[in-house]
């Protein structure tokens, strides 16, 4: 997997976490630079730890399924494109502005499922996991943090265009994984 597919991959994952961050900076009167970083640390760090877990999953059963992995690839991110696609068109649900634990893991959790999966599919795949998975979480630390941001400063009108954009490049990587496969691209 080259440079730019991991770009995409991460700006893909990185959709939901920003959604989510600008809906949090939504309800925030002011933000302060521990919230930039709270919001980044957790988002980040569980994308990138998601996806670690998915490749280990993936590794212990993948001589199982080899004849049938990039199938797995394909349809893992197509569902997970398609529902991020869906969810850009539902209307939002209020997100708390508290930033403690109780608060934040649960949002990690939510947005970071999807990179579970896409770790599985690495683990079908020629990735180097470290290097994805370190910067999948800093793209998504930086996202995050522009989110919550961007949610302040103007307010919902990227939420739904970010979950919409970050679903179509989760179900073109899917495409082409399995068209590179079939041996219909190079």
């Amino acid at each position: 997997m080259g440079g730019w597919e991991l770009f995409a991959i991460a700006l893909g994952l990185s959709a939901d976490a920003f959604a989510v961050a600008v809906c949090k900076g939504l309800s925030l009167e002011k933000i302060k630079k521990r919230n930039l970083i709270t919001v980044g640390l957790y988002f980040g760090g569980f994308q990138a730890a998601m996806p670690l877990i998915g490749f280990w999953l993936g590794s212990s059963f993948q001589e199982l399924i080899t004849n049938i992995d990039h199938w797995i690839a394909f349809v893992l991110l197509a569902i997970i494109g398609l529902n991020m696609i869906k969810e850009s068109r539902e209307c939002a649900e209020k997100i708390d502005g508290s930033f403690v634990a109780k608060a934040m893991i649960p949002l990690a959790v939510a947005t970071s499922i999807d990179a579970l999966a896409v770790g599985i599919t690495f683990a079908f795949l020629n990735v180097k996991i470290i290097s994805a998975v370190s910067f999948i979480g800093v793209t998504t630390f930086i996202l995050s943090a522009a989110g919550l941001w961007l949610g302040n400063k103007f307010g919902g009108r990227y939420k739904a265009k970010a979950e919409l954009a970050g679903g179509i490049v989760l179900v073109l990587m899917g495409i082409k994984i399995l068209f590179e496969h079939l041996g219909f691209l190079g």
